[in-house]
C-alpha cells in the first residue's frame, strides 16, 4: 500500500477525526476511519490504528469499541466537558452584556469546538446573540486581562472613564482626566463586569464598569488599600449595592408580607433573620447602599413593602416617592 503524503501526521489527524466525529452516541467503523484518514492523504492499516488508539489513551483520549450487529464501532469515551457544561458556558457568554456581539460569536465557536460535530449541532440551537443588548466596547476583552495583570503584579492602574451622552456618544468623565486606582477584584453583577478598587483621590472603595473604562495603563506604583481589602466580602458588597450604584451603607429595616420572604432571601441570602411584624408580616434588617436604585427596588415590590427604619432613610424614600408621583399628576 503506497504511503500518503501526510503520513507523519497520521496520529494527529486520527485523534482529530475521533474527537470531531465521535462521541458517546456516534462512532465510526474501522473502514470509515480509514476513509476519513484518506481525506487527509494518509494511508493506514487496522493494526497501526489499534496501536494509535492505545497511545491516545496516554493523552487522556480513551477510545471505546462497541459491537452493533456485525459492526464494531469506535468512539471517544467521555470528554473534558460534558454537553450540559458546554451549554452553561454558552449561556454565560450569551447573557454577558460586557462581551461584544462579535466576541460572543468567537467565544461560542471556540466552546463548540470542545464538542464533537454531532454535539455541536445540539449547541447550535442556543447560539443566538443578534439583537441582544451588548457592550460596544470591543477592547473590554483586553481590559480585563490588563486588570488581572495589575492585580497579579500588585500594581496600580490608570484609565479614562466614559459615559453616554444624548447624542449616543461616549464622552469622558472628569473632563478626560485619568482615574488612578489600586485594583483588587473583578465582579460580575447584573450582567455587567465591574472593577472594585481603592481610589487614590477619595481614599475609599469604589467600583467601575469595565466596559466604560478605556486607555488602561498598568503603573509601576504598588497598590494601596491592602488593610481595607484584607477581609473584604465581595458577595456582601454586591448584595449591598443595588445595580452597583454607590450610596452610603446603612442598616435598613424593611417590613413585608410573609409571602415575599423568598424575594429577600434571593437578594440577601439565607443568613438574614426574619422577625414577626404583625399578622402574616415580617421584617428584616439588612445593610444596603442607600441610593435611588434601592428605593426603586423597594417600590417595585408593591405598596405592602415599606422601609421602617432608620428615620432619615424613611424620609428619603418618602421624598423620592412623592417626586415620582408628581410626574403623573
Amino acid at each position: 500500500m503506497p504511503r500518503g503524503t501526510n503520513q507523519k501526521l497520521k496520529f494527529v489527524y486520527l485523534m482529530k477525526i475521533m474527537l470531531e466525529k465521535t462521541d458517546d452516541e456516534y462512532g465510526l467503523t474501522m473502514p470509515q476511519i480509514i476513509d476519513e484518514l484518506a481525506r487527509y492523504d494518509i494511508t493506514a492499516e487496522r493494526k497501526s490504528i489499534y496501536s494509535d488508539f492505545q497511545e491516545m489513551d496516554k493523552f487522556g483520549v480513551e477510545i471505546i469499541c462497541d459491537q452493533t450487529g456485525r459492526d464494531y464501532i469506535y468512539h471517544v469515551a467521555g470528554r473534558q466537558f460534558e454537553l450540559p457544561e458546554l451549554k452553561l458556558l454558552i449561556d454565560a457568554v450569551q447573557s454577558s452584556k460586557f462581551i461584544t456581539e462579535k466576541k460572543s460569536r468567537q467565544l461560542i465557536n471556540k466552546v463548540k469546538s470542545l464538542a464533537s460535530e454531532n454535539e455541536a449541532l445540539k449547541l447550535q440551537r442556543q447560539v443566538f446573540v443578534h439583537g441582544r443588548i451588548k457592550t460596544m466596547n470591543e477592547s473590554i476583552y483586553y481590559n480585563v486581562d490588563d486588570i488581572h495583570s495589575a492585580i497579579n503584579s500588585n500594581r496600580k492602574i490608570r484609565f479614562k472613564y466614559y459615559k453616554w451622552d444624548i447624542n449616543k456618544e461616549l464622552v469622558p468623565r472628569h473632563g478626560g482626566d485619568y482615574f488612578y486606582v489600586s485594583p483588587w477584584a473583578l465582579t460580575w453583577d447584573d450582567e455587567n463586569y465591574y472593577l472594585v478598587a481603592f481610589d487614590d483621590v477619595s481614599r475609599e472603595i469604589r467600583h467601575y464598569r469595565v466596559d466604560k473604562m478605556m486607555h488602561i495603563d498598568v503603573l509601576d506604583e504598588p497598590r494601596e488599600g491592602k488593610e481595607i481589602f484584607k477581609g473584604f466580602d465581595m458577595a456582601g458588597y454586591s448584595k449591598m449595592n443595588f445595580g452597583m450604584y454607590n450610596g452610603e451603607i446603612k442598616k435598613v429595616t424593611i417590613e413585608f408580607p410573609n409571602e415575599l420572604c423568598g424575594v429577600f432571601i434571593d437578594r440577601f441570602g439565607k443568613d438574614i433573620t426574619f422577625r414577626k411584624a404583625g399578622q402574616n408580616r415580617s421584617s428584616v434588617k439588612v445593610d444596603v447602599a442607600v441610593s435611588p436604585q434601592f428605593f426603586g427596588w423597594i417600590m417595585s415590590l408593591g405598596a405592602d413593602v415599606k422601609i421602617t427604619a432608620p428615620d432619615d432613610v424613611v424620609a428619603e424614600v418618602s421624598k423620592a416617592a412623592k417626586a415620582f408621583a408628581a410626574n403623573y399628576r
